[in-house]
């Protein structure tokens, strides 16, 4: 049985485990808070022995990769999860989904060694489905974005109104064959890799940069999901199948 919370406060972390975990259906709506309750919930309902920080009110050390926005879905966020005994990775990972609601979802655990990282998360890989709009109107959009020297569009933030350059930051885009047992008819599919930079340059600013330069304008909200997070090398379309 896993020790009071009071005692364990006092333990040391002996290993630090990489969850790997995916957000989906409604659970895209949850923000980086709510994923966060979320997972501190459901690493007690599970019963692992979390290391937590010192202090008067010491909280559970969980450390989190930089989440994905409200409103998308992902299947590649990363959090770290500091314990006080060794347990096996594979098992971790079936509790921790026993205990999780429906949308979160664990899809790997590993040793993340001495330190707990997660390794460098320079860029991500997204899919973006555009309702409503055809394949030739969204590469004739893409090919003039490629084009650019710079896009700059500007975002509404907590700190007031930010002037982003698209363009910098995105160093693939394109858009996929549609399968024609799958595709929905009338509704284009972009792929882009995007690097992580600050401020943050997220899919939507893309899609403004097409909508204001190009037209492209979805019949309806597009549906965005993170598919993986890594090094530049690895995710530049060269490398993604």
């Amino acid at each position: 049985m896993a020790e009071p919370d009071h005692r364990r406060a006092q333990l040391p972390a002996v290993q630090h485990l990489v969850v790997r975990y995916a957000k989906r259906g409604k659970m895209r709506f949850a923000s980086h808070r709510d994923v966060a309750r979320v997972f501190e919930r459901g690493v007690r309902r599970a019963g692992l022995p979390i290391a937590y920080s010192a202090g008067f009110t010491p909280h559970p050390k969980i450390s989190y990769a930089g989440g994905a926005p409200t409103g998308v879905a992902s299947e590649a966020e990363y959090l770290s999860l500091a314990l006080t005994s060794r347990e096996p990775a594979a098992q971790v990972g079936q509790r921790l989904n026993a205990a999780l609601p429906d949308g979160i979802d664990v899809i790997d655990v590993i040793d993340g060694g001495p330190a707990g990282g997660v390794g460098p998360l320079e860029a991500s890989r997204w899919q973006v489905v555009l309702p409503g709009v055809g394949q030739a109107d969204a590469a004739r959009a893409v090919a003039g974005f490629l084009a650019l020297g710079e896009a700059p569009v500007e975002r509404l933030t907590d700190k007031g109104v930010r002037t982003l350059d698209a363009r910098a930051a995105v160093v693939g885009l394109d858009v996929l064959e549609p399968d024609p047992a799958t595709a929905e008819e009338g509704c284009a599919i972009l792929r882009m890799v995007v690097l992580h930079t600050a401020p943050a340059v997220r899919p939507e600013d893309v899609l403004t940069a097409l909508r204001q330069r190009y037209g492209l304008e979805p019949s309806a909200p597009p549906v965005t999901t993170r598919l993986e997070q890594g090094s530049v090398a690895l995710l530049t379309p060269e490398n993604v199948s």
